[in-house]
């Protein structure tokens, strides 16, 4: 990563504490520099869906794509970024949850067990995903388009989401089942990628928890809509074409009705690629706020995944359910009720007190005491429980802590990239926590075992976001 200059230093190092609310300088006050700027900011971005503001006269005022913004932004636009990240989230799902697994089963050579071949498809795109977010991140970054630097990503994103949907759906042998959902990961990781980074880029401080909610809120609608579109389309092939045409359709609205902020040719930095290499490591020393705030995310996504993981099991082996497969359609409807509940309002509520720590290490006490539920009271009213427990916590932290994720963001000119580093720790935790989980239940103590660790791990991450300073 290439030294930043003035204006990239966190607010950690400068030994302030900023409140959530405040926007780091106040409503009416000057925003700071972005990265690499010379002079002051050129003032409070456009409200969202209106014209991007002009520079002022000075030369060496910062573009309003990489100023900090202040206005708040409008409805219609939140609710324009809801359903497109929604879109996205349904072209995911649709195929993990039900298309993937059915079409391995068709496709499968003699000899060679479905549960493999998904296993082989989706373990090589959960690779692409794991590298593409953050490169895309940094594409669209640099990009000096008169669209501005996130709308041209969506778009492709989503048009080769919509088009590698298709091709899966003529798929008939396993490279081709690769090939199409590798390609469904790297575009529309390209599309979500520029969704996130469209929040830091438009959305106040004091605004952030509450997009954010509406934000998790339309992910979870996104997986609900995704999984009914291929559950109801009538066939495999028609699944993903109904999910093809969601996916492109319902991000149409933010691409089409709201303007992005342009970034001038002039402000774009000279791209070497070993610089550009190099900008993929975020020192922790340098930014432990930010550091701090991924491991913090990491844990907590870890031991959620580590409880979700063997539910299906823990049902069966240990709870003896009669139908574990509707008990874990149960537990799943529960938890998302509790979910939805909370995802939206507890981001609203953390803008109102502008704090974010509050939040996030209550969510993963929740999340905790949530699998020592499952440890301790193996029963299926403390299934329900749990399952109550976990969605109430994991909806706050989805909101709150992404809102404290873009506000330890280092630089205006890698939002993209920064979050799409950041998005690991989403991602990461579903390839750990199968290979964790395995001997933890095989040869180490059983499901309580495993849901003890799970605890650790999520109340571990809950504690350590106190290490954050700059953010309350």
């Amino acid at each position: 990563m290439s030294r930043p200059g003035a204006g990239e230093r966190s607010v950690a190092g400068g030994g302030r504490r900023r409140r959530a609310g405040s926007g780091g300088t106040g409503a009416d006050a000057e925003p700071p520099a972005a990265a690499g700027g010379a002079g002051a900011a050129a003032g409070p971005s456009a409200a969202a869906g209106g014209a991007a503001p002009t520079a002022g006269p000075s030369a060496t005022a910062v573009p309003s794509a990489l100023a900090e913004p202040s206005a708040r932004v409008g409805r219609g636009w939140t609710a324009a970024l809801s359903l497109a990240n929604g879109a996205i989230w349904a072209g995911w799902y649709g195929p993990i949850q039900i298309l993937l697994a059915l079409q391995a089963a068709e496709v499968a050579p003699p000899g060679t067990a479905k549960e493999t071949v998904l296993a082989w498809v989706t373990g090589c795109g959960a690779a692409i995903s794991l590298l593409t977010n953050p490169l895309f991140g940094a594409l669209s970054d640099r990009t000096t388009s008169r669209y501005g630097r996130r709308t041209p990503w969506i778009l492709a994103g989503v048009l080769g989401g919509a088009a590698a949907l298709t091709l899966l759906a003529s798929a008939r042998t396993v490279p081709l089942m690769v090939l199409g959902w590798c390609l469904v990961q790297l575009t529309l990781n390209a599309a979500f990628a520029a969704v996130t980074a469209a929040v830091p880029d438009r959305v106040p401080h004091r605004q952030r928890g509450t997009v954010g909610g509406w934000l998790g809120a339309a992910q979870i609608l996104g997986v609900l809509a995704g999984t009914a579109l291929a559950t109801l389309a009538g066939g495999l092939a028609a699944g993903y074409l109904a999910c093809a045409a969601f996916t492109l359709l319902a991000a149409l609205p933010y691409v089409l009705l709201h303007r992005d902020l342009v970034l001038p040719a002039g402000r774009r930095p000279p791209l070497t690629w070993r610089g550009f290499l190099a900008g993929f490591w975020i020192s922790p020393r340098r930014h432990p706020d930010l550091g701090w705030a991924w491991l913090t995310r990491f844990l907590i996504n870890l031991g959620n995944a580590l409880t979700l993981l063997y539910l299906l099991y823990y049902l069966r082996d240990a709870l003896h359910r009669p139908d574990p497969d509707g008990g874990v359609l149960v537990l799943t409807a529960v938890n998302g009720t509790t979910l939805l509940g909370t995802v939206v309002i507890g981001g609203i509520w953390s803008d109102r007190i502008g704090r974010r720590q509050p939040f996030v290490r209550w969510a993963g006490v929740l999340m905790a005491a949530a699998a020592v539920l499952l440890a301790v009271w193996q029963t299926w009213p403390g299934a329900l429980c749990a399952a109550a427990l976990l969605g109430i916590g994991f909806g706050v932290f989805t909101s709150v802590d992404f809102a404290l994720m873009t506000d330890v963001l280092p630089a205006a000119a890698h939002r993209g990239k920064d979050l799409g580093l950041i998005n690991i720790a989403n991602s990461l935790p579903q390839v750990a926590a199968p290979v964790l989980a395995a001997p933890l239940v095989n040869h180490l103590g059983g499901y309580r075992v495993l849901y003890l660790v799970a605890a650790g791990t999520g109340l571990l991450g809950a504690v350590l976001v106190r290490r954050v300073r700059g953010v309350a």
